[in-house]
Protein backbone atom coordinates (compact mmCIF):
# COMPACT_ATOMS: atom_id res chain seq x y z
CA UNK A 1 0.00 0.00 0.00
CA UNK A 2 1.66 3.43 -0.95
CA UNK A 3 0.04 6.90 0.66
CA UNK A 4 1.71 10.08 -0.18
CA UNK A 5 0.87 13.05 2.41
CA UNK A 6 0.63 16.99 1.36
CA UNK A 7 2.21 18.93 3.75
CA UNK A 8 4.25 16.25 5.65
CA UNK A 9 5.75 18.36 7.95
CA UNK A 10 2.48 19.23 10.03
CA UNK A 11 3.23 18.53 13.84
CA UNK A 12 0.14 15.57 13.33
CA UNK A 13 0.78 15.16 9.67
CA UNK A 14 4.19 13.80 10.12
CA UNK A 15 3.22 11.78 13.42
CA UNK A 16 0.70 10.22 11.39
CA UNK A 17 3.38 9.49 8.73
CA UNK A 18 6.04 7.88 11.09
CA UNK A 19 3.01 5.69 12.34
CA UNK A 20 2.16 4.70 9.17
CA UNK A 21 5.55 4.07 8.01
CA UNK A 22 5.55 1.73 11.17
CA UNK A 23 2.90 0.02 10.08
CA UNK A 24 4.56 -1.16 7.11
CA UNK A 25 2.85 1.05 4.85
CA UNK A 26 4.76 2.54 2.02
CA UNK A 27 4.88 6.89 2.78
CA UNK A 28 6.26 9.94 0.75
CA UNK A 29 5.62 12.90 1.45
CA UNK A 30 6.32 16.49 0.47
CA UNK A 31 5.78 20.37 1.93
CA UNK A 32 7.44 23.81 1.55
CA UNK A 33 8.71 24.16 4.52
CA UNK A 34 9.89 21.80 6.83
CA UNK A 35 11.66 22.67 10.75
CA UNK A 36 12.45 20.45 13.85
CA UNK A 37 10.97 18.40 15.70
CA UNK A 38 9.21 17.10 12.33
CA UNK A 39 12.49 17.44 10.10
CA UNK A 40 14.39 15.14 12.30
CA UNK A 41 11.85 12.54 12.65
CA UNK A 42 11.25 12.36 9.54
CA UNK A 43 14.32 11.92 8.52
CA UNK A 44 15.42 9.21 11.23
CA UNK A 45 12.49 7.05 9.50
CA UNK A 46 14.19 7.92 5.78
CA UNK A 47 10.72 10.03 5.11
CA UNK A 48 12.14 13.11 4.84
CA UNK A 49 11.32 14.24 0.99
CA UNK A 50 14.74 15.51 -0.70
CA UNK A 51 14.09 18.85 -1.48
CA UNK A 52 11.14 21.09 -0.06
CA UNK A 53 8.58 22.73 -2.49
CA UNK A 54 5.12 21.03 -3.94
CA UNK A 55 6.31 18.24 -6.93
CA UNK A 56 2.94 17.35 -8.26
CA UNK A 57 4.73 14.56 -10.72
CA UNK A 58 5.26 12.83 -7.46
CA UNK A 59 1.33 12.29 -7.22
CA UNK A 60 1.20 9.01 -9.48
CA UNK A 61 -1.87 6.45 -10.43
CA UNK A 62 -0.37 3.92 -8.21
CA UNK A 63 -0.97 5.65 -5.29
CA UNK A 64 -3.86 4.05 -2.77
CA UNK A 65 -4.55 7.16 -1.07
CA UNK A 66 -3.56 10.79 -0.38
CA UNK A 67 -3.57 12.49 2.70
CA UNK A 68 -4.00 16.35 2.94
CA UNK A 69 -2.59 18.59 5.81
CA UNK A 70 -4.23 21.67 6.76
CA UNK A 71 -1.36 23.89 5.76
CA UNK A 72 -2.10 22.98 1.99
CA UNK A 73 -4.06 25.33 0.01
CA UNK A 74 -7.16 24.72 -1.65
CA UNK A 75 -4.89 25.45 -5.35
CA UNK A 76 -1.91 23.08 -4.07
CA UNK A 77 -0.42 21.70 -7.05
CA UNK A 78 -0.38 18.34 -5.74
CA UNK A 79 -3.48 18.37 -4.58
CA UNK A 80 -4.57 19.61 -8.07
CA UNK A 81 -2.78 16.57 -9.47
CA UNK A 82 -4.04 14.51 -7.87
CA UNK A 83 -8.27 15.68 -7.73
CA UNK A 84 -7.28 15.48 -11.89
CA UNK A 85 -6.12 12.01 -11.46
CA UNK A 86 -9.36 10.93 -8.84
CA UNK A 87 -7.48 9.26 -6.72
CA UNK A 88 -8.79 8.91 -3.11
CA UNK A 89 -7.67 12.41 -1.05
CA UNK A 90 -8.24 11.88 3.17
CA UNK A 91 -7.92 14.43 5.38
CA UNK A 92 -5.92 13.97 8.49
CA UNK A 93 -8.65 13.00 10.69
CA UNK A 94 -10.40 10.92 8.09
CA UNK A 95 -7.54 8.84 7.30
CA UNK A 96 -7.24 8.16 11.35
CA UNK A 97 -10.71 7.00 11.25
CA UNK A 98 -10.55 4.63 8.55
CA UNK A 99 -7.60 3.17 10.86
CA UNK A 100 -9.75 2.77 13.66
CA UNK A 101 -13.11 1.99 12.33
CA UNK A 102 -13.25 -1.31 13.55
CA UNK A 103 -11.43 -0.56 16.84
CA UNK A 104 -13.34 0.73 19.91
CA UNK A 105 -12.48 4.59 20.34
CA UNK A 106 -12.41 6.98 22.87
CA UNK A 107 -12.39 10.41 21.77
CA UNK A 108 -11.74 13.20 24.03
CA UNK A 109 -13.11 16.50 22.89
CA UNK A 110 -13.26 20.12 24.36
CA UNK A 111 -11.76 23.81 24.64
CA UNK A 112 -9.32 22.35 27.27
CA UNK A 113 -7.68 19.79 29.20
CA UNK A 114 -7.99 17.61 26.21
CA UNK A 115 -3.75 16.81 25.93
CA UNK A 116 -4.15 15.83 29.75
CA UNK A 117 -7.13 13.64 29.36
CA UNK A 118 -5.78 11.81 26.74
CA UNK A 119 -2.12 11.32 28.01
CA UNK A 120 -3.88 10.01 31.30
CA UNK A 121 -5.61 7.67 29.56
CA UNK A 122 -2.61 6.20 27.92
CA UNK A 123 -0.62 6.34 31.24
CA UNK A 124 -3.02 4.19 32.55
CA UNK A 125 -3.68 1.46 29.59
CA UNK A 126 0.28 0.93 29.27
CA UNK A 127 0.45 0.64 32.86
CA UNK A 128 -2.70 -2.41 32.73
CA UNK A 129 -0.49 -4.13 29.81
CA UNK A 130 -4.11 -2.43 27.57
CA UNK A 131 -2.56 -2.12 24.31
CA UNK A 132 -3.84 0.87 22.78
CA UNK A 133 -3.54 2.97 19.24
CA UNK A 134 -3.63 6.60 19.78
CA UNK A 135 -3.64 9.91 18.99
CA UNK A 136 -2.22 12.83 21.59
CA UNK A 137 -1.46 16.61 20.83
CA UNK A 138 1.70 16.66 22.64
CA UNK A 139 4.94 14.67 22.93
CA UNK A 140 4.41 12.01 25.73
CA UNK A 141 6.79 10.78 28.06
CA UNK A 142 7.31 7.56 27.40
CA UNK A 143 5.63 7.32 24.14
CA UNK A 144 8.28 7.95 21.00
CA UNK A 145 6.02 9.41 18.70
CA UNK A 146 2.12 11.56 18.64
CA UNK A 147 0.34 8.69 16.62
CA UNK A 148 0.01 4.90 16.72
CA UNK A 149 -1.40 2.75 14.73
CA UNK A 150 -1.61 -1.10 14.34
CA UNK A 151 -3.07 -4.71 13.48
CA UNK A 152 -3.54 -6.02 16.44
CA UNK A 153 -4.82 -2.91 18.91
CA UNK A 154 -8.53 -3.19 19.62
CA UNK A 155 -8.82 -0.12 21.28
CA UNK A 156 -7.79 3.74 19.57
CA UNK A 157 -7.69 6.71 22.14
CA UNK A 158 -7.86 10.41 20.23
CA UNK A 159 -7.78 13.60 20.94
CA UNK A 160 -10.62 15.34 19.25
CA UNK A 161 -9.83 18.73 18.02
CA UNK A 162 -12.48 20.97 17.21
CA UNK A 163 -10.01 23.15 14.58
CA UNK A 164 -11.30 22.55 10.81
CA UNK A 165 -10.52 19.28 8.83
CA UNK A 166 -8.22 20.36 5.83
CA UNK A 167 -8.71 23.08 3.76
CA UNK A 168 -11.43 21.39 1.14
CA UNK A 169 -13.36 19.95 4.40
CA UNK A 170 -14.73 22.60 6.47
CA UNK A 171 -16.16 20.25 9.29
CA UNK A 172 -14.10 20.21 13.02
CA UNK A 173 -11.89 17.20 13.34
CA UNK A 174 -13.21 15.58 16.53
CA UNK A 175 -16.64 15.39 13.92
CA UNK A 176 -15.03 12.50 11.74
CA UNK A 177 -14.16 10.17 14.90
CA UNK A 178 -17.41 8.64 15.74
CA UNK A 179 -16.60 7.68 18.98
CA UNK A 180 -17.76 5.15 21.42
CA UNK A 181 -16.65 6.42 24.20
CA UNK A 182 -16.97 10.52 24.14
CA UNK A 183 -15.65 12.84 26.80
CA UNK A 184 -16.18 16.69 26.98
CA UNK A 185 -13.80 18.10 29.35
CA UNK A 186 -15.50 22.16 28.78
CA UNK A 187 -16.75 24.42 26.57
CA UNK A 188 -15.25 27.26 26.06
CA UNK A 189 -15.24 29.67 22.91
CA UNK A 190 -12.13 29.50 20.61
CA UNK A 191 -11.16 29.82 17.18
CA UNK A 192 -13.68 32.86 16.23
CA UNK A 193 -12.15 33.03 13.11
CA UNK A 194 -13.66 29.85 11.39
CA UNK A 195 -16.80 29.94 14.88
CA UNK A 196 -17.36 33.82 14.97
CA UNK A 197 -20.36 33.29 17.69
CA UNK A 198 -20.29 31.49 21.09
CA UNK A 199 -23.55 29.38 20.01
CA UNK A 200 -22.18 28.47 16.65
CA UNK A 201 -18.80 27.45 18.52
CA UNK A 202 -21.09 25.35 21.56
CA UNK A 203 -22.89 24.13 18.96
CA UNK A 204 -20.08 21.99 17.32
CA UNK A 205 -20.20 20.20 20.59
CA UNK A 206 -23.79 19.11 20.85
CA UNK A 207 -23.11 17.69 16.75
CA UNK A 208 -20.28 16.00 18.42
CA UNK A 209 -22.67 14.22 20.63
CA UNK A 210 -25.02 13.46 18.14
CA UNK A 211 -22.07 11.70 16.23
CA UNK A 212 -21.50 8.66 19.80
CA UNK A 213 -22.13 5.13 17.63
CA UNK A 214 -25.52 4.04 19.11
CA UNK A 215 -24.73 2.37 22.75
CA UNK A 216 -22.19 4.73 23.02
CA UNK A 217 -20.54 6.63 26.52
CA UNK A 218 -20.95 10.22 26.45
CA UNK A 219 -18.74 11.27 30.24
CA UNK A 220 -18.84 14.78 30.43
CA UNK A 221 -17.63 17.68 32.94
CA UNK A 222 -20.98 18.19 35.22
CA UNK A 223 -19.30 21.61 36.59
CA UNK A 224 -18.91 23.18 33.45
CA UNK A 225 -22.55 24.84 32.73
CA UNK A 226 -22.12 24.82 29.18
CA UNK A 227 -21.62 21.11 28.88
CA UNK A 228 -23.94 20.06 31.17
CA UNK A 229 -26.77 21.88 28.71
CA UNK A 230 -25.62 20.35 25.87
CA UNK A 231 -25.38 17.30 27.26
CA UNK A 232 -28.94 17.54 28.91
CA UNK A 233 -30.46 19.33 26.06
CA UNK A 234 -29.55 16.31 24.16
CA UNK A 235 -31.87 13.72 23.53
CA UNK A 236 -30.45 10.58 22.87
CA UNK A 237 -31.68 7.41 24.54
CA UNK A 238 -29.07 5.07 22.88
CA UNK A 239 -26.17 6.42 24.80
CA UNK A 240 -25.09 6.55 28.07
CA UNK A 241 -24.45 9.59 29.93
CA UNK A 242 -21.95 10.08 33.15
CA UNK A 243 -21.45 13.43 34.08
CA UNK A 244 -18.45 13.64 36.27
CA UNK A 245 -17.22 16.67 38.78
CA UNK A 246 -14.08 17.14 40.82
CA UNK A 247 -13.02 14.35 43.38
CA UNK A 248 -12.24 14.65 47.27
CA UNK A 249 -8.38 15.57 47.39
CA UNK A 250 -6.34 17.55 49.74
CA UNK A 251 -2.42 19.22 49.52
CA UNK A 252 -0.08 18.93 51.97
CA UNK A 253 3.34 19.62 51.74
CA UNK A 254 3.18 20.67 47.84
CA UNK A 255 1.87 17.18 47.17
CA UNK A 256 -2.26 16.87 46.25
CA UNK A 257 -4.01 13.16 47.55
CA UNK A 258 -6.45 11.48 46.14
CA UNK A 259 -9.23 11.28 48.84
CA UNK A 260 -11.94 9.32 46.96
CA UNK A 261 -13.38 8.40 43.52
CA UNK A 262 -16.66 7.92 42.21
CA UNK A 263 -16.40 4.35 42.84
CA UNK A 264 -18.33 1.77 45.11
CA UNK A 265 -18.42 2.90 48.67
CA UNK A 266 -15.49 0.13 49.50
CA UNK A 267 -13.19 1.50 47.31
CA UNK A 268 -13.70 5.24 48.19
CA UNK A 269 -13.19 4.29 51.86
CA UNK A 270 -10.07 2.33 51.04
CA UNK A 271 -8.88 5.43 49.25
CA UNK A 272 -9.84 7.64 51.91
CA UNK A 273 -7.89 5.79 54.56
CA UNK A 274 -4.80 5.12 52.06
CA UNK A 275 -4.81 8.22 49.96
CA UNK A 276 -3.30 8.74 46.70
CA UNK A 277 -0.17 10.68 45.86
CA UNK A 278 -0.03 12.34 42.86
CA UNK A 279 2.32 14.25 40.53
CA UNK A 280 0.29 16.88 38.98
CA UNK A 281 -1.92 19.16 40.62
CA UNK A 282 -4.47 21.65 39.96
CA UNK A 283 -8.28 21.28 40.28
CA UNK A 284 -8.49 21.12 36.19
CA UNK A 285 -6.27 18.36 36.34
CA UNK A 286 -8.02 16.00 39.17
CA UNK A 287 -11.45 17.16 36.60
CA UNK A 288 -9.22 15.53 33.98
CA UNK A 289 -8.34 12.55 36.02
CA UNK A 290 -11.90 11.84 37.08
CA UNK A 291 -12.29 11.86 32.95
CA UNK A 292 -9.94 9.93 32.31
CA UNK A 293 -11.10 7.13 35.15
CA UNK A 294 -14.61 6.45 34.02
CA UNK A 295 -13.12 6.27 30.37
CA UNK A 296 -10.63 3.80 31.58
CA UNK A 297 -13.33 1.52 33.32
CA UNK A 298 -15.35 1.03 29.62
CA UNK A 299 -12.63 -1.19 28.94
CA UNK A 300 -12.03 -3.20 32.04
CA UNK A 301 -9.92 -0.90 34.16
CA UNK A 302 -10.78 -1.39 37.84
CA UNK A 303 -10.70 2.13 40.01
CA UNK A 304 -7.97 0.10 42.09
CA UNK A 305 -5.79 -0.09 39.11
CA UNK A 306 -6.68 3.32 37.69
CA UNK A 307 -5.11 4.27 41.13
CA UNK A 308 -2.07 2.85 41.21
CA UNK A 309 -1.48 3.92 37.35
CA UNK A 310 -1.97 7.49 38.22
CA UNK A 311 -0.15 7.60 40.86
CA UNK A 312 2.86 7.86 38.82
CA UNK A 313 1.31 10.28 36.07
CA UNK A 314 3.71 13.33 36.02
CA UNK A 315 1.89 15.16 33.24
CA UNK A 316 1.78 15.86 29.53
CA UNK A 317 4.62 18.44 27.94
CA UNK A 318 3.98 21.88 28.47
CA UNK A 319 0.99 21.36 30.23
CA UNK A 320 1.73 22.46 34.27
CA UNK A 321 5.33 21.14 33.50
CA UNK A 322 7.95 21.69 36.35
CA UNK A 323 11.08 23.20 34.21
CA UNK A 324 13.58 23.73 37.83
CA UNK A 325 12.68 24.31 41.40
CA UNK A 326 14.66 24.44 44.40
CA UNK A 327 13.42 24.78 48.23
CA UNK A 328 11.98 28.32 47.87
CA UNK A 329 11.24 28.60 44.31
CA UNK A 330 9.82 26.79 41.25
CA UNK A 331 9.50 27.49 37.27
CA UNK A 332 6.82 26.26 35.78
CA UNK A 333 5.49 26.38 31.55
CA UNK A 334 2.13 25.60 30.68
CA UNK A 335 0.35 25.43 27.21
CA UNK A 336 -2.63 27.63 28.14
CA UNK A 337 -3.42 30.43 26.35
CA UNK A 338 -7.83 30.30 26.46
CA UNK A 339 -8.83 32.18 29.03
CA UNK A 340 -10.42 29.81 31.12
CA UNK A 341 -6.92 27.50 31.12
CA UNK A 342 -5.11 30.90 32.71
CA UNK A 343 -7.67 31.22 35.39
CA UNK A 344 -7.11 27.59 36.25
CA UNK A 345 -3.76 27.11 36.00
CA UNK A 346 -3.38 30.08 38.07
CA UNK A 347 -5.57 28.94 40.14
CA UNK A 348 -3.55 25.51 40.35
CA UNK A 349 -0.98 27.24 41.06
CA UNK A 350 -2.02 29.20 43.94
CA UNK A 351 -3.35 26.51 45.74
CA UNK A 352 -0.20 24.05 45.57
CA UNK A 353 2.00 27.14 46.83
CA UNK A 354 -0.30 29.16 48.90
CA UNK A 355 2.25 30.57 51.10
CA UNK A 356 4.52 31.61 48.41
CA UNK A 357 4.38 35.07 45.74
CA UNK A 358 3.33 33.79 42.23
CA UNK A 359 4.41 35.42 39.24
CA UNK A 360 2.50 34.15 36.11
CA UNK A 361 3.71 35.47 32.75
CA UNK A 362 1.36 34.91 29.76
CA UNK A 363 1.99 35.28 25.83
CA UNK A 364 -1.08 36.31 22.98
CA UNK A 365 -0.06 33.96 20.43
CA UNK A 366 -3.08 32.52 19.14
CA UNK A 367 -5.51 34.55 16.49
CA UNK A 368 -8.38 34.43 18.68
CA UNK A 369 -6.26 36.27 21.66
CA UNK A 370 -4.73 38.42 19.32
CA UNK A 371 -8.41 40.18 18.04
CA UNK A 372 -9.35 42.99 19.83
CA UNK A 373 -12.93 41.63 20.13
CA UNK A 374 -11.91 38.61 21.68
CA UNK A 375 -9.68 40.27 24.36
CA UNK A 376 -12.26 41.22 26.48
CA UNK A 377 -12.92 37.28 27.67
CA UNK A 378 -9.72 37.56 29.56
CA UNK A 379 -10.88 39.82 32.05
CA UNK A 380 -9.96 38.84 35.75
CA UNK A 381 -8.31 35.50 34.40
CA UNK A 382 -5.02 36.01 36.21
CA UNK A 383 -6.32 38.18 39.31
CA UNK A 384 -4.84 35.42 41.68
CA UNK A 385 -1.67 36.33 40.51
CA UNK A 386 0.77 38.56 42.69
CA UNK A 387 2.26 39.84 39.51
CA UNK A 388 1.05 39.57 36.13
CA UNK A 389 2.93 39.87 32.81
CA UNK A 390 1.26 40.19 29.37
CA UNK A 391 3.21 40.02 25.99
CA UNK A 392 2.19 40.06 22.31
CA UNK A 393 4.69 40.34 19.38
CA UNK A 394 3.62 43.19 16.67
CA UNK A 395 5.16 40.49 14.09
CA UNK A 396 2.80 37.86 15.14
CA UNK A 397 -0.28 40.23 14.42
CA UNK A 398 1.29 40.58 10.82
CA UNK A 399 1.81 37.07 10.19
CA UNK A 400 -1.74 36.36 11.08
CA UNK A 401 -2.82 39.88 8.99
CA UNK A 402 -4.24 41.61 12.03
CA UNK A 403 -4.70 45.49 13.01
CA UNK A 404 -1.99 46.37 15.20
CA UNK A 405 -3.17 46.24 18.84
CA UNK A 406 -2.59 49.12 21.78
CA UNK A 407 -0.80 47.73 24.81
CA UNK A 408 -3.03 50.14 26.53
CA UNK A 409 -6.06 48.63 25.29
CA UNK A 410 -5.22 45.20 26.18
CA UNK A 411 -4.28 45.97 30.28
CA UNK A 412 -7.76 47.47 29.85
CA UNK A 413 -9.16 44.03 28.42
CA UNK A 414 -7.43 42.33 31.43
CA UNK A 415 -9.04 44.67 34.03
CA UNK A 416 -6.19 47.15 34.32
CA UNK A 417 -4.12 45.10 36.69
CA UNK A 418 -1.34 43.60 34.58
CA UNK A 419 1.97 45.01 32.95
CA UNK A 420 1.74 44.50 28.88
CA UNK A 421 4.94 44.15 27.26
CA UNK A 422 5.91 44.05 23.39
CA UNK A 423 9.17 43.17 23.83
CA UNK A 424 9.95 39.79 25.41
CA UNK A 425 13.64 40.93 26.63
CA UNK A 426 12.16 43.72 28.67
CA UNK A 427 9.64 41.07 30.16
CA UNK A 428 12.51 38.60 31.15
CA UNK A 429 14.38 41.50 32.27
CA UNK A 430 11.66 42.23 34.74
CA UNK A 431 11.59 38.53 36.01
CA UNK A 432 15.27 38.17 36.78
CA UNK A 433 15.25 41.53 38.58
CA UNK A 434 12.87 40.31 40.90
CA UNK A 435 13.42 38.49 44.54
CA UNK A 436 12.85 34.56 44.06
CA UNK A 437 13.04 33.76 47.51
CA UNK A 438 9.31 32.21 48.66
CA UNK A 439 8.43 32.68 44.70
CA UNK A 440 6.91 31.05 41.81
CA UNK A 441 7.29 31.61 38.15
CA UNK A 442 4.37 30.82 35.88
CA UNK A 443 4.70 31.09 32.04
CA UNK A 444 1.74 30.42 30.12
CA UNK A 445 1.89 30.37 26.01
CA UNK A 446 1.06 28.13 22.94
CA UNK A 447 4.49 29.46 21.48
CA UNK A 448 7.40 30.36 23.38
CA UNK A 449 7.56 33.95 23.77
CA UNK A 450 9.59 34.97 20.42
CA UNK A 451 12.45 32.69 21.67
CA UNK A 452 12.71 32.24 25.48
CA UNK A 453 15.29 29.39 26.70
CA UNK A 454 12.69 27.94 29.41
CA UNK A 455 15.65 26.14 30.77
CA UNK A 456 18.25 29.00 30.91
CA UNK A 457 15.89 31.28 32.28
CA UNK A 458 14.96 29.31 35.26
CA UNK A 459 18.65 28.69 35.45
CA UNK A 460 19.14 32.16 36.33
CA UNK A 461 16.13 32.89 38.69
CA UNK A 462 16.77 29.78 41.20
CA UNK A 463 20.84 31.25 41.18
Amino acid sequence: MKVHFIAIGGSAMHNLAIALCQKGITVTGSDDEIFDPARGRLEKYGLLPAEEGWHPERITPDLDAVVLGMHARIDNPELLRAQELGLKIYSYPEYLYEQSKDKLRIVIGGSHGKTTTTAMILHVLAHCGIEADYMVGAQLKGFEVMVRLSHTAKVMVIEGDEYLTSPIDRRPKFHLYKPNVAIITGIEWDHINVFPTFDIYRDQFAQFINLIEPKGTLIFCDEDAEVHRVAVENQRTDIQKLPYVCPEHRVENGVTYLLGTQASRLHAAETAAHPVPLQVFGHHNLLNLTAARLACRQVGVTDEQFDEAISTFEGASKRLELVKKSDSCAVYKDFAHAPSKLRATIHAMREQYPDRKLVACMELHTFSSLTQEFLQQYRGTMDEADVRCVYFSQHALQLKKLPPLDPEEVKKSFGGNVEVFTDSAAMVAKVKAMDWKDANLLMMSSGNFDGIDFNQLAEEVLI
